[in-house]
């Protein structure tokens, strides 16, 4: 490291590749075109190009074991042998086989013997949720009294030593045990898998053994879980767990890591610990930095998380720089790191692949290559080296332009947001009065099947939409392409028996992507492609501007649909939270003002639907909940312009207008009352992984309106049985009323296989019909 610079760590990067190579590594394992052998040489590769990459950019700590190849706690269930008895695993590695079993689950009839604890054939998979307040999901580790756990994959040693041979001395990085724990569950709603810290700590205490052994100087411990409420019992169980680290393992360095945002009252905790350096959010909580300068010890390392690890916006560089020279005064150059506010994991790469991007937008932004730049040139100012004035005089060129500039500011979109009025949020009538005239209107029988909206994005659509996008496929070939497949979708949907039927959304590319590029405020790249889970990735909108609705964006394909059929076909929207939620948003005004902007084009859009005919639209939510701020303090207000925004969107239409809304992966309990709140007139969300647990909230709150609980899981592509289905449904008649209850899949289809997606519907009609037969 040069004298004139700063250390520069990363604390962990995109794994995908830059042209998502993993993801084609992994399908075509999953599909049987490629071997174990092939699968992980092709991530040995994107693992040794993401090590040469940092080290090109100066990047002074460079992390190992941060690649997954679905996801990182998955793995950290793997290492410490946290793997339940369904997954027929006793002893020894872990193979490919169990490792992906327990990700997707499985349909192989010689697996059958591992479901004893899993309903149906093959083995489920294990319950996935949302990493903190992102759009990463982790798979849910799964906890019981009694546990033991033991090393079962050396992969945190592996990596090392792979980038040691390759001449990168590495700081691996592993999820701390306490969040480790923390982010568990268990079958037994009294256990609390904390009690487990002792039963785990040997297997912590022999990886950073054999990582000191191997020559590792320093370890990054992630306990993001420290910027959350905690108790008592977790805050002593962070004690012990470092001060036994510090006692059995003192050759080591400990980097504890932070993030997603203030430490807050957890940090006197934080500090007292026995490790050599903290790493601490600067962009989400500022604030916390003099705390810590008060409170910390004189020997404890500071990092610094000065640029944005979840955003994609540039960095002030020269605020920055002005900011941080009292700091590096204060601790010395040698107590200091500096590095991103979290893992570069939820950014894009490069933005140099986007060749197409408006030229104003572009310079206001920075993907993961660009922000390790930032820091190396940060690193460097705040050490005196003068070599970075031009970078810096770019950096303030780029913020002056972006706060200026007539892109972002619309001054007819402010005056309508300033006259919302408390009319705009409120339906006509109760739900028990829009309920009977509903019921009148449909004539629906018991236990209404239906799905989510989306259906089987094929290859031939896929490719489809690449050659219409090159200009290869001419618009009018492509709409014939795109309504014969609509048709077919929706010919089917009556053959099989559905209810209430979709179009399948094929002319859609992401169910955010397809409204932000009919809105104004939207920018869109082309390789800003960053991880949901496993393969499924996504390129977040880039919401730069305020946001209009330039002219109807669903209308025809709906009434196209609509005509082929008599039975009601749900308009599918996507609502104003998720849209707000699942892009990059702008950080110069309130995300609340935002939404708002999104929430009245929405309902311009829900206004022309019902006049168009449409009686049933679909609003989906499903990031409600994943934005909930991460310090219950914080929820109400949140909440608040939350719902605010939904009931904007959704208020504007008759009582005989049904208004369905669907939410993914949520735990309910603590928000229930906000959902009864926004007076939905069905909500569809996800429970089957959980075996209808997550209808407990529902149950206990009474909730009045209906609720279509997922029964089955679209991430897995194994097909339930219809007496899987009719037992998950009954599970939730014992929490729901009959007259409550729609069927449905977990969510939306589109990453399934019409071979999957076809039995999967007709065992859940099947489901159905038998229980009205008996009721």
């Amino acid at each position: 490291m040069s004298l004139l610079s700063l250390p520069v760590a990363t604390l962990g990067m995109p794994r995908i590749g830059p042209r998502r190579e993993l993801k084609l590594a992994l399908e075509g394992y999953w599909a049987g075109k490629i071997s174990d052998q092939q699968l992980l040489k092709a991530a040995a590769g994107l693992r040794v190009a993401n090590w040469a990459r940092q080290n090109s950019l100066g990047v002074t700590i460079i992390p190992s074991n941060d690649f997954s190849l679905y996801d990182q706690i998955l793995d950290t269930s793997v290492t410490v042998g946290a793997i339940p008895e369904a997954y027929g695993w006793e002893s020894g590695p872990v193979s490919l086989k169990t490792y992906f079993t327990m990700a997707r689950g499985s349909q192989d009839k010689e697996d059958a013997s591992w479901a004893h604890a899993r309903q149906g054939l093959g083995a489920s998979a294990q319950e996935m949720t949302k990493w903190f307040d992102t759009n990463y999901h982790y798979m849910v580790p799964e906890f019981h009294k009694g546990q033991t756990f033991k090393l079962s994959s050396r992969k945190p040693i592996e990596e090392y030593e792979e980038a040691k041979a390759l001449g990168y001395q590495t700081r691996p990085v592993l999820v701390g045990p306490v969040t480790f724990l923390k982010l568990g569950k268990s079958a037994d709603p009294a256990f609390d898998p904390i009690s487990l810290l002792d039963s785990l700590m040997p297997v912590y205490v022999e990886v950073l053994k054999e990582l000191t052994k191997r020559g590792a100087e320093w370890v990054q411990l992630d306990e993001p879980y420290l910027v959350l409420d905690l108790d008592e019992t977790t805050r002593d169980a962070l004690q012990r767990a470092y001060g036994r680290l510090a006692e059995e393992v003192p050759g080591i360095k400990v980097m504890l890591a932070t993030y997603f945002g203030a430490i807050g009252d957890n940090l006197a905790t934080a500090l007292k610990l026995p490790v050599a350096g903290l790493h601490v959010d600067l962009v989400r909580a500022p604030e916390q930095l003099s705390q810590i300068e008060y409170g910390a010890r004189a020997d404890l390392v500071i990092s610094l998380g000065v640029i944005d690890g979840r955003n994609v916006w540039r960095s002030n560089l020269s605020a920055l720089v002005e900011r941080y020279k009292p700091v590096i005064a204060k601790f010395g150059k040698e107590r200091v790191q500096l590095a991103p506010s979290c893992s570069l994991l939820h950014v894009p790469i490069d933005l140099k692949l986007e060749t197409d991007l408006d030229r104003d937008v572009k310079r206001w932004l920075a993907f993961s290559v660009q922000k390790i730049e930032e820091l190396t040139t940060l690193a460097k100012a705040l050490a005196g080296d003068g070599n970075v004035i031009d970078a810096l005089s770019e950096s303030d060129l780029a913020a002056r332009a972006r706060q200026a500039s007539p892109k972002i500011h619309d001054t007819a979109v402010a005056r309508r947001t300033a006259a919302i009025d408390e009319a705009m949020r409120r339906r006509n009538s109760a739900f028990a009065t829009r309920a009977e005239v509903q019921r009148k209107r449909f004539g629906l029988p018991l236990f209404p099947t239906t799905t989510i909206g989306s259906f089987p994005q094929t290859s031939e659509i896929r490719n489809a939409r690449a050659e219409h996008a090159k200009g290869t496929l001419t618009k009018a070939k492509y709409e014939q392409f795109l309504k014969k497949e609509t048709a077919s979708a929706v010919l089917w949907q009556e053959d099989i028996g559905l209810d209430v039927l979709v179009h399948g959304e094929f002319e859609r590319n992401d169910m955010v992507q397809y409204f932000a590029e009919q809105l104004s405020g939207f920018a869109f790249t082309k390789h800003g492609w960053v991880q949901s889970y496993g393969s499924r990735y996504v390129r977040p909108p880039i919401l730069f501007g305020d946001v209009s609705r330039p002219k109807p964006m669903t209308i025809e394909w709906w009434r196209y649909a609509q005509s082929l059929t008599r039975k009601p076909m749900k308009a599918m929207l996507t609502g104003p939270v998720t849209i707000l939620t699942w892009s990059f948003v702008r950080d110069d005004i309130p995300r609340s003002e935002t939404c708002r902007q999104i929430a009245l084009a929405i309902r311009d859009e829900v206004a022309d639907l019902e006049k168009a005919g449409a009686t049933m639209i679909q609003i989906d939510e499903a990031a409600l909940r994943e934005g909930l701020p991460l310090r219950r303090s914080d929820w109400r207000s949140y909440l608040d312009w939350a719902v605010e925004s939904f009931r904007l969107c959704s208020s504007g239409v008759a009582d005989a207008t049904q208004i369905h809304t669907h939410m993914c992966y949520s735990e309910f309990n603590a928000i229930i009352d906000a959902i009864a709140t926004m007076d939905a007139d069905v909500i569809s969300i996800e429970t089957s992984r959980s075996r209808m647990e997550l209808l407990d909230a529902f149950t206990a709150f009474k909730y009045p309106n209906d609720i279509g609980p997922g029964v089955y899981d679209i991430h897995s592509p194994r097909v339930p049985e219809a007496s899987e289905i009719a037992a998950l449904i009954a599970l939730a008649r014992q929490r729901l009323s009959d007259s409550q209850l729609w069927i449905n899949p977990d969510c939306g289809l589109k990453t399934r296989k019409w071979t999957e997606v076809r039995p999967a519907l007709v065992n859940m009609v099947a489901a159905a019909r038998e229980l009205r037969k008996s009721s």
